[in-house]
């Protein structure tokens, strides 16, 4: 399993914007093939950024989803609300302490 992490900075009321067009994408991010699990996370010292967090079941079935029409066109309505650049993480889970 991936864990894929994006940190999204905003310009002012970026984030509002964002959180508006997640709301109405989520489900079919949700249910796009290979998504186990979808959030979407606020920094809480800056509301200007937020952060999605997300599972998939390996690094094909995320690429699948980043190469496709339906991404492209969420991170064409998305980037003209960034103040930086994107980052991105895709990590795998080392341990889990209970």
């Amino acid at each position: 399993m991936i864990i894929r992490i994006v940190k999204l900075t905003f310009k002012e009321d970026g984030a509002e914007d964002f959180l508006r067009l997640f709301h109405e994408r989520k489900k079919e991010i949700r249910h796009f093939p290979g998504c186990l699990h979808l959030e979407v996370w606020r920094e809480d010292e800056n509301p200007n950024v937020l952060f999605t967090y997300s599972h998939w079941e390996n690094v094909d079935a995320l690429d699948k989803y980043r190469y496709s029409d339906f991404f492209k066109d969420t991170w064409s309505k998305a980037k003209p609300l960034f103040a930086e650049k994107a980052q991105a993480w895709s990590t795998v889970r080392e341990e889990v302490v209970e």
